[in-house]
């Protein structure tokens, strides 16, 4: 007997996303690193976090609450919806694939930018859905005529706000007429918003208050990036209703522990934290864009995130190679050759503290040498 025999020939073919956060690997090899490949609040967890998961101990023989009731009031008081509009996830990865899992029939066509975040495509494909790119513009923005244009016959259409990995918003305007087109088509608009919290923008541009008069409309957030429980693996959808309820029934119990609960509960309620991680973003947002600009043959896409995208092809040097000369220095970055519509000229760095960040600009450029 052959086991592959017996598998769906879907699954046998898909192939691993790439990510960034290599840490434990370079750890294993006795590398100690400074990450900058990983897009998540440099600040790490809020203290309150961390001291609530010590107080809650005591909860790990028992079972977690299977509706995260706790966690929906505390993220429906936080971003002002109702608890009947959430659905918790393990981490918003999950969130991703339940959604596919839920809305994709075989064959069905899902629209994605590109480049974007790779974990739609794979839930798609996992879904057996098939797969319709629409190429960002030279500059990095969606051409939101043509993407209207393609979402006829289409199930879901994915977008990432801001996106990763370049880091622009899409306008509120341009989001609406998006949605509206893909209604009238009988198509879901799913949004991530996993760094929307990072940007200056945040209110003029999220959807979150438009889920109850826009029907087609999933929203993505986590717990991952702005509160930086990366580890602990918490996400969460909004939407209306009726989307969330259908959701839930596939959803696996017990999916939240009751650790990773309490954490993300706490950090909402620490606004002194963020307010601090808004203010270090906004500061070393401005140092980062005006330093890397700087360094000779770097051409770095303004952010509306905590990273961003440089193309350093007249630097002499590829990705790979940029990346492998900073690990000398205890420098992890991004090299960007497995998002589709990128090449292999392009890296992603996040942004650290300002001494982090310092330390960043002063290997670059001796390892570029500006």
């Amino acid at each position: 007997m052959r086991i592959s025999d017996l598998a769906k020939d879907h699954i046998k073919n898909l192939k691993s996303c790439i990510h960034g956060g290599e840490v434990w690997q370079l750890e294993y090899n006795q590398k100690k690193v400074l990450d900058f490949s990983a897009n998540v609040n440099p600040l790490g967890p809020s203290p309150k976090a961390i001291d609530a998961i010590m107080d809650s101990f005591w909860k790990i023989p028992f079972y977690p609450d299977s509706s995260s009731t706790s966690l929906k009031e505390a993220i429906s008081k936080y971003i002002g919806v109702s608890p009947d509009n959430l659905i918790i996830g393990n981490g918003s990865t999950e969130i991703i694939y339940l959604f596919t899992d839920v809305f994709i029939r075989d064959s069905d066509r899902a629209l994605i930018p590109a480049p974007t975040f790779g974990e739609y495509e794979m839930a798609v494909l996992k879904a057996n859905g098939k797969i319709e790119y629409s190429p960002l513009t030279h500059d990095f923005k969606i051409d939101v005529k043509e993407f209207i244009k393609k979402i006829k016959g289409v199930k879901v259409a994915f977008l990432c706000n801001p996106n990763n990995p370049t880091g622009l918003l899409i306008p509120f305007n341009d989001l609406i007429d998006i949605v509206d087109k893909a209604e009238k088509e009988d198509a879901l608009i799913f949004v991530d918003e996993d760094f929307m919290d990072f940007s200056p923008k945040e209110k003029s541009t999220s959807l979150i208050s438009e889920i109850n008069s826009c029907q087609n409309l999933f929203i993505l957030k986590s717990f991952t990036k702005f509160f930086g429980l990366t580890g602990l693996r918490i996400g969460y959808g909004v939407s209306n209703s009726e989307l969330i309820e259908i959701m839930s029934k596939a959803k696996i119990p017990w999916n939240i522990n009751c650790l990773a609960e309490v954490a993300a509960i706490a950090a909402l309620e620490d606004s002194e934290f963020s307010d601090k991680t808004y203010r270090l973003i906004e500061e070393e947002r401005d140092f980062l864009m005006r330093e890397l600009s700087q360094i000779k043959g770097f051409d770095v896409t303004p952010s509306d995130a905590n990273f961003f995208l440089i193309r350093i092809e007249k630097t002499g040097l590829k990705a790979k190679e940029l990346k492998s000369k900073l690990l000398n220095f205890g420098i992890l970055i991004r090299d960007c050759d497995s998002f589709k519509g990128l090449d292999e000229y392009y890296i992603r760095v996040a942004i650290r503290t300002r001494k982090e960040n310092e330390y960043l600009i002063s290997s670059l450029k001796k390892v570029t040498r500006s």
